[in-house]
């Protein structure tokens, strides 16, 4: 089997011990955490990362949240390897511009741009942006958009006049080599056609395996080459008990008020894969473990991605050797708070992944024998 790739979170509307708010459906100024959001702590994160093992780090987008693009490029030279999975919206800036951007980034990173299509499932949100398309134009908007960029990136010369877009003689002049791959998202009917036609890798939230491998194979009906990848938090711990004892602590100081503020925002949204996250536990605390070692209760409190991988190292194994059967290949990670989390999985996790053939570190073999301790044994 290919060995898998795991990517982990920049958490740049802050970090916590307890689970921070934001994400889809959530209003802005609900996010934030106790730690202050600087370059300095993200570049731990990203340092971490790197060092335990993971391929890249994806950096959310929206109005809760940093800017992607400004805070990824400030990261860049603290890390050497890292590569990271910007997301951002198609249609708030040109096309051209963006193609622009990624070739610049992709050059001066040394190569290490992902871009992560967020089409916008909340019109609030887009309308505070000067978007006021609808949800199904905005994929059509996206589809273009994508059309256009590839069509860049290719070296052509583009005139389009679409129903969205309208750009004429637009080229750029240094191209990005290799070109950055796409990575989309979209669980709604509109999202599978634009994803199959423009992304290289499909993208769903934490489901249960049977409800992925639905979702899987809509995608490969309509793309069977595209490649896959889930988005999923992550309680690791070295016993089940420890982990499932962390994952009640995260909930402990939740009020039922709280709880009821955020299931109310996130049901007004748009989104198709928050309202499947939603459909998970249906706001109550009741039955939060919806699939074995998948806890639904970080989408109590907190938009988009809502499910947690919870268990000891083996039993996390075990889960992820499930998806990737079902093809998932790429495992797009976070955990409260993102610095200490990255270890318990990476130093936990991953050597038993690599135990299995499942996983290699992408920078080779960075096994060390064990330290040897002078004058250890030695008779005096």
């Amino acid at each position: 089997m290919t060995s898998l790739d795991f990517h982990w979170f920049l958490p740049t509307n802050g970090d916590s011990r307890d689970i921070v708010g934001g994400g889809h459906g959530t209003p802005v100024g609900s996010a934030g955490g106790l730690r202050p959001l600087t370059i300095g702590y993200l570049g731990q994160i990203a340092r971490s990362a790197e060092q335990l093992g993971f391929v890249g780090a994806l950096t959310p987008t929206g109005a809760w949240c940093e800017d992607a693009w400004l805070a990824t490029a400030m990261l860049a030279e603290t890390t050497e390897r890292l590569k990271f999975l910007v997301a951002f919206r198609p249609g708030l800036i040109s096309p051209t511009l963006a193609a622009q951007m990624a070739s610049t980034f992709q050059r001066l990173s040394g190569n290490r741009l992902l871009l992560n299509v967020v089409t916008g499932g909340e019109s609030s949100e887009q309308r505070s942006y000067g978007d006021f398309l609808d949800k199904d134009a905005r994929y059509e908007r996206t589809a273009e958009f994508l059309g256009i960029i590839r069509a860049l990136w290719r070296g052509e010369t583009v005139d389009h006049n679409g129903k969205h877009l309208h750009v004429e003689g637009a080229k750029l002049a240094r191209l990005p080599d290799p070109v950055p791959e796409i990575y989309f998202g979209g669980s709604s009917k509109a999202a599978g056609p634009v994803a199959a036609e423009h992304s290289d890798v499909y993208l769903t939230w934490g489901e249960p395996p049977a409800q992925v491998k639905e979702k899987l194979d809509w995608i490969r009906g309509l793309n069977p080459d595209l490649r896959f990848g889930i988005r999923l938090h992550v309680i690791a711990r070295d016993t089940s008990e420890a982990a499932w004892a962390e994952a009640d602590r995260l909930l402990k100081h939740v009020s039922p008020a709280d709880i009821a503020v955020v299931q109310e925002g996130l049901r007004r949204s748009e989104s198709e894969g928050q309202r499947r996250m939603l459909d998970l536990h249906g706001g109550s605390r009741d039955g939060l473990v919806v699939s074995p070692n998948l806890w639904a209760g970080v989408g109590l409190v907190r938009g988009g991605a809502g499910t947690a991988l919870v268990g000891s190292h083996l039993e996390i194994a075990d889960r992820i050797a499930e998806y990737a059967d079902l093809g998932i290949t790429e495992f797009i990670l976070s955990g409260y708070p993102h610095l200490e989390e990255a270890y318990w999985f990476g130093e936990g996790v991953l050597p038993e992944l690599r135990r299995r053939g499942l996983w290699n570190h992408p920078a080779g073999d960075t096994r060390h024998e064990a330290a040897s301790i002078p004058f250890a044994g030695v008779a005096r």
